[in-house]
């Protein structure tokens, strides 16, 4: 493999290889072939949904040497497509308002907007987490956007839509970025894998793509990280994807539960000295407690649910999670999951990290 990390390797070059947002693209297509630009972009959505991959893609396409009347699809062949997805085109700006979020950088950024693009048609600006610039970062920029010149375009991304001033709001076309779905996700992670000629099973991939809850970025470094793991010759094995990630094993999630069930607290007790005797990390092993106990807790209230997690399960799997449901009632479910979502938050905050899950043992097999 080359020495770039898979996230950046296998970042979208064109609107056809997004994954998800079909919206988005088909929205933002259909401005670039009937040439209805916008100067202003707001992206906003979960983190690793490709908010900084499409805004880069919008500014590639506008700025094609090659693209005909009509078209939408950057050619990636031209110097100014080269020069984007090589990341040295001096007609794109990316700031990263993190690091960047002061009144002095956005007074910069404006004098730079006077200028007319060197090379392209047009001069993007891409500001990530823009949600962070300061107050009067922001109101600054506002009055850009207000007036802006013909030749500019401004694309801000944020996690923090409700951080956004209103102002800045009204004045841009607003995307909202959703989260992928798990098949969009393993999907990706297969292609990327069949790409790099490595073997892999599949619950493997279900896995990572379940731990990544909806970022595909995230999904794609948890594979960068088991790729790096694993040995060439082997294929991507699932028992190496958990000893990664610190989880237990479905299987020891589900006796677990049956031990809450049977008010068995010596048998839980003893499960949970070898998980963390294992290796696994208890923290993510509480989050996989929760997530089952919501899982039981909706398939009680509708039988009919259907979720990412039941998706990921085998049909053994299924009619055990179903064969739990019956051992518990909507009032104690609802008791146990806030239990353990008081323990979740104590073992941020103590050395002895399996006490306050130990703790909700007790109190759930002992408590009235």
């Amino acid at each position: 493999m080359q020495n770039l990390v898979l996230y950046r390797k296998y970042r979208p070059k064109t609107f056809s290889e997004v994954v998800g947002q079909q919206a988005i693209v088909q929205t933002l297509t259909n401005a670039i072939g009937r040439n209805i630009i916008g100067h202003g972009y707001l992206f906003a959505g979960f983190h690793g949904c490709g908010k900084t991959s499409m805004a880069r893609l919008l500014a590639k396409a506008l700025n094609c040497q090659n693209r005909k009347e009509g078209e939408y699809e950057p050619c990636n062949q031209c110097a100014s497509c080269v020069e984007i997805n090589q990341g040295n085109a001096v007609d794109l700006i990316e700031i990263d308002a993190a690091s960047n979020r002061g009144i002095d950088e956005i007074r910069e950024l404006k004098e730079g907007i006077r200028f007319k693009p060197v090379k392209s048609k047009y001069k993007v600006f891409i500001i990530d987490e823009a949600h962070q610039l300061t107050k009067e970062a922001a109101n600054a920029l506002l009055k850009t956007l207000e007036e802006p010149p013909s030749h500019a375009i401004f694309i801000l991304a944020t996690t923090e839509l409700r951080k956004m001033i209103p102002t800045i709001q009204s004045r841009c076309q607003q995307f909202i970025f959703r989260k992928l779905k798990l098949d969009e996700i393993i999907n990706r992670l297969k292609y990327i894998l069949n790409e790099e000629k490595i073997k892999f099973e599949e619950p493997a991939l279900r896995l990572i793509a379940l731990k990544a809850s909806g970022s595909l970025r995230d999904a794609e470094t948890l594979l960068d990280q088991v790729v790096s793991f694993s040995s060439p010759k082997e294929a991507l094995k699932l028992q190496t994807v958990q000893a990664i990630l610190g989880v237990a094993d479905k299987k020891a999630v589900l006796q677990f539960l049956q031990y809450l069930i049977n008010k068995d607290a010596k048998s839980a007790f003893e499960l949970l000295d070898e998980l963390r005797f294992s290796a696994v990390d208890l923290r993510e092993f509480v989050k996989d407690v929760l997530e089952y106990l919501r899982e039981i807790l909706f398939c009680k209230i509708s039988p009919d649910y259907q979720s990412d997690l039941l998706l990921s399960l085998t049909n053994e799997e299924i009619e055990r999670l179903k064969a739990l449901t019956a051992g518990f009632s909507e009032q104690q479910l609802k008791d146990i999951i806030e239990r353990f979502l008081d323990a979740e938050n104590k073992m941020k905050y103590t050395s002895f990290v399996q006490l306050p899950l130990e703790l909700a043992v007790v109190d759930i097999c002992f408590g009235k």
